[in-house]
């Protein structure tokens, strides 16, 4: 890791792990801030040491089994706000802070701010009404999409599985049972000539140009990730300037930006994501985007 080549002591959890295989004391009182330590089998971190927080992808508490449901959940709740509390109470650097990340997770959050800040954004509709689908349909004058309001990733027995953007076809808009069992998003269809990946890491972005070689690909290039190929982008200083003022306003450190081009070179923003893929990203282009993260980490502009 980064930090390690430069000699940077790294303390590595997974929240995982607790209660079973991290163990933690905090202590506070009117002398003294929040103190104690993080214990794993391996390793010990005194909390009044922690200079800077790399938060990402925590993982599910993990109980002893015999638990009931009701005593999991319960469980659970007092991990999240004992470990999860004390974490977040902690004066140091965050990429990014749990809080500022569970509100910027919000995609009607997100468009609101991206908006606010300049950015240009597609036609959006979230609902649970058929025929305001229909409605919007009608209104947007072109082809609409519909994608998951909120990760796309779910488990369906015992198998990872992914929920892609789709483009609606007429046969779709004339039957759209279902669609009040829950909140869907359907944007405006945006033309595109590619797509970037903006990876912006404190004032640092990072831009990617993502090529679709498929028809799937084009839709969501998520769907086919073999027919990608990658080339650096330059950033136009209108939307440099609005996405400094995105990351200012939802107070994040980090964040994945995804962007349509159009054949006409205007960028169209679609959402970010506070806890976003990197690697491989800086894999295919040889972006310098585990070098910025260490940086930011340890407050070098």
């Amino acid at each position: 890791m980064e930090l390690e080549n430069r000699s940077v002591e790294v303390f590595r959890m997974d929240t995982a792990d607790f209660p079973q295989r991290l163990a933690l004391t905090g202590r506070i009182s009117q002398e003294q801030a929040w103190a104690g330590e993080l214990a794993t089998e391996y390793r010990t971190v005194e909390l009044s040491r922690v200079g800077a927080v790399y938060y990402r992808a925590p993982g599910a508490f993990r109980f002893p089994t015999g638990m009931s449901g009701p005593e999991a959940r319960f469980a659970a709740a007092q991990a999240r706000a004992g470990l999860g509390g004390v974490l977040s109470a902690l004066d140091c650097r965050w990429v990014n802070h749990p809080t500022a990340m569970a509100r910027a997770e919000y995609k009607p959050v997100q468009l609101a701010a991206a908006r606010a800040c300049g950015l240009r954004i597609p036609a959006t509709l979230i609902t649970n009404r058929p025929a305001d689908v229909q409605k919007f349909a009608a209104e947007a004058g072109g082809p609409v999409v519909c994608k998951p309001v909120s990760s796309p990733v779910l488990i369906e027995d015992g198998r990872l599985k992914s929920v892609y953007t789709r483009r609606l076809t007429r046969d779709d808009l004339l039957d759209l049972r279902g669609i009040s069992t829950t909140a869907h998003l359907f944007q405006a269809w945006v033309d595109k000539a590619y797509e970037v990946r903006l990876t912006v890491v404190g004032r640092r972005m990072f831009a990617a140009a993502i090529h679709a070689g498929s028809d799937a690909a084009h839709e969501d290039w998520r769907s086919d990730y073999g027919s990608l190929t990658y080339t650096t982008s330059a950033v136009p200083k209108p939307v440099a300037v609005g996405m400094l003022a995105l990351m200012d306003r939802l107070q994040l450190r980090y964040g994945a930006a995804d962007f349509i081009v159009g054949p006409d070179g205007r960028w169209t923003f679609l959402e970010i994501n506070p806890c976003g893929q990197w690697d491989w990203i800086a894999g295919a282009t040889g972006l310098p985007i585990a070098e910025a993260i260490a940086d930011e980490l340890q407050g070098v502009s």
